[in-house]
């Protein structure tokens, strides 16, 4: 007899006393967030597809694109060396003799650094050693109430704190117990500080300039791009997106070798352009390492 009331039950409950369906099929029909979840998948396997190949080498082209401005800055300076002691002097007011020291260590700190985070070797003094370079130059060239630098330098640190995060990622060995938890738990916070930090050089860049058709479209798709990455939500198939927007825009707007070498804004031109460099490479570490715990995207696998 229970057998029988638990049958009975169960078609009760779920067919139409009228002949039409039961709530079972009512409750199947996928809602609209579920058909956009499905499409963005679809998109996200996509691009993994696309992407399966440069897989390998993301990491290492993300490391170099996020310190090729602090090359070309350390370039720009042994190029420039008289132009740079003497505004170091005349405008800044600093004694001869340190702003010979002022560059030399510049210059060293970036190139040595640079150096060593490409060749993953000393990642931890090496990122110091760039905020290092970032902290001193915003002093000593009297830019660290500018908005735009402050804003872009913000930026290139998130990049900095992407290349902390995949180094520890990559660590062969760990201590076991808690070392190796804490160690877990700071790559996660790394990872949401630079997530965050990386947009404001998109935000720098874009309030920066005049504004264009260009600089309008890239606002529009760059900004939703920017608060899914901050938030972590779809954030690979969103720094693709920056990758790929922030690729054209470089291309079209920040072409300083189609202009005269005499150019007045030939250097500023250079000088964007190897900045947006570094936001893309580290927007490629994000794609390659993904978001970490701290974001949307796991959370839904929790839940």
């Amino acid at each position: 007899m229970s057998q029988i009331r638990g049958t009975a039950g169960y078609h009760l409950g779920n067919q139409n006393p009228f002949g039409g369906p039961g709530r079972v099929d009512a409750t199947n029909d996928p809602s609209p967030l579920d058909t956009i979840r499905e499409q963005t998948s679809k998109i996200e396997d996509f691009l993994d597809t696309l992407s399966d190949p440069l897989k390998p080498y993301l990491p290492a082209i993300g490391r170099f694109l996020i310190v090729v401005t602090f090359l070309e800055d350390a370039l720009r300076i042994m190029t420039q060396w008289g132009d740079q002691l003497t505004y170091l002097k005349d405008y800044r007011h600093i004694p001869w003799g340190i702003t010979h020291l002022f560059l030399i260590v510049n210059v060293v700190a970036m190139t040595t650094s640079s150096i060593l985070i490409i060749l993953r070797k000393y990642s931890e003094y090496a990122v110091c050693g760039l905020i290092g370079v970032v902290v001193t130059q915003a002093l000593g060239y009297g830019l660290i109430f500018d908005l735009n630098f402050f804003l872009r330098n913000l930026s290139v640190m998130g990049g900095l704190l992407m290349v902390l995060s995949d180094s520890w990622v990559r660590k062969k060995f760990a201590p076991a117990g808690l070392p190796q938890l804490d160690e877990k738990d700071r790559k996660m916070y790394f990872q949401l500080a630079g997530r965050v930090l990386l947009i404001f050089l998109f935000v720098g860049f874009v309030f920066a300039g005049e504004w264009s058709f260009w600089r309008i479209l890239v606002s529009i798709f760059g900004f939703i791009s920017c608060v899914m990455v901050v938030v972590g939500f779809k954030a690979k198939w969103s720094a693709v997106m920056l990758v790929v927007i922030l690729s054209i825009f470089n291309l079209l707007v920040n072409n300083f070798w189609t202009l005269h070498p005499h150019h007045p804004h030939k250097d500023f031109a250079k000088y964007d352009f190897f900045q947006i460099l570094s936001i893309v490479g580290g927007l490629l570490l994000l794609v390659n390492m993904g978001p970490g715990q701290f974001s949307v995207d796991e959370k839904k696998k929790v839940y």
